[in-house]
């Protein structure tokens, strides 16, 4: 009786070295091999991941992509995508505001980082153009993030 536990509890753990060594692509053959060979794929694996989330909180910290289009007339597309900041879109209508543009439509979202697609126009015939709307954005975004 104690031998039959014996012999299942060894195929069981024979068939767990398998699984760990098929899952690590180990080529070794002994158990202290196989083992050590696991234990450096949970180190990679851990490397791999802690890269990705530096590379994910960087990617939040720097994205920062100011897009404008002019529409027919007065009017604009504007599209902002940047690091999730506190009153960043009060910065940005203060500024449409300065410009005396005013928001004929927009969304909005804040869930991994702002983004704001909107159509602005200006209230009278200014001779505003396109990069002097994408510099006063980019500076809007730019003092909200350094308050």
């Amino acid at each position: 009786m104690a031998s039959s536990r014996r012999v299942q509890r060894k195929m069981v753990d024979h068939s767990k070295l398998h699984q760990l060594r098929t899952l690590t692509n180990s080529k070794s053959v002994k158990k202290s091999s196989i083992m050590l060979d696991a234990f450096l794929y949970i180190i990679k694996l851990r490397l791999q991941l802690e890269a990705i989330q530096r590379e994910y909180h960087n990617f939040l910290n720097h994205v920062q992509e100011v897009k404008v289009e002019k529409l027919i007339g007065t009017r604009f597309l504007v599209k902002v995508t940047c690091k999730k900041e506190k009153d960043v879109l009060v910065s940005i209508l203060q500024a449409f505001e300065e410009m005396k543009l005013s928001v004929a439509q927009a969304r909005v979202t804040r869930k991994y980082f702002f983004g704001m697609e909107a159509i602005v126009e200006a209230e009278n015939e200014t001779n505003l153009d396109v990069k002097a709307l994408t510099k006063a954005l980019q500076m809007a975004i730019h003092k909200q993030s350094i308050m």
